[in-house]
């Protein structure tokens, strides 16, 4: 039996490269494009329609932004795999991007095959981040961290307690605390170890 392939809906409002990534996706052996809207009011109705398994959603339209998009499609929804397909490819962009629900972030300028990596990664509901978005991603999150911040990370990344650091930087145990609140917010993560794991990925610390 052949596998059903994955339904992909295209949101960008400009129609000449909505055909070309249709023809890109349509030519795949694994997926078909069932839907197309060119901006975010539309993309509402069009996904109504068709329910598709994967959104290639463009950040900036008019009526609707990506951002605005997103956040609209989950409310009526619910879980929605969106893969942005942006001309953007700030740090900002993309942690905005992945805060707002989005699993992946392909850039334009890319070969179109990440692009296609891309759909069937977040088909699967996985995060599909190449490495040079995620590089500008890191740098992002670097430029967020305070000097303080950064060297609690550093020093809980050394397996220290609050307790240990704050002997290390002359400062009360509850000031270390906030720290930490701080660095897991930015980092988009719950707790000491996701924070670790997380900034070794992202290359924002080295364990040697």
């Amino acid at each position: 039996m052949t596998p059903a392939k994955i339904r992909i809906l295209l949101i960008d409002d400009h129609i000449v490269l909505r055909m070309g990534l249709a023809q890109a996706a349509n030519d795949a052996p694994d997926m078909e494009v069932v839907g197309e809207a060119e901006n975010g009011e539309d993309a509402i109705k069009v996904y109504r329609a068709c329910h598709p398994d994967v959104v290639v959603l463009d950040m900036r339209m008019p009526k609707h932004s990506g951002l605005e998009t997103i956040k609209m499609l989950k409310e009526e929804f619910g879980p929605v795999r969106v893969l942005i397909f942006s001309n953007y490819a700030s740090g900002d962009e993309a942690l905005q991007s992945f805060q707002a629900g989005a699993l992946g972030f392909v850039v334009k300028d890319m070969p179109l095959e990440r692009l296609l990596e891309g759909i069937r990664c977040v088909h699967q509901g996985d995060q599909y981040i190449p490495a040079e978005v995620a590089s500008r991603m890191s740098r992002r999150v670097v430029s967020q961290l305070s000097k303080r911040e950064f060297e609690v990370l550093s020093f809980v990344a050394k397996g220290l307690s609050n307790k240990e650091i704050a002997a290390e930087l002359n400062l009360v145990e509850g000031t270390v605390k906030v720290h930490l609140t701080n660095i897991l917010a930015k980092l988009q993560v719950s707790d000491r170890t996701q924070a670790i794991l997380a900034a070794i990925k992202r290359g924002i610390i080295n364990v040697d």
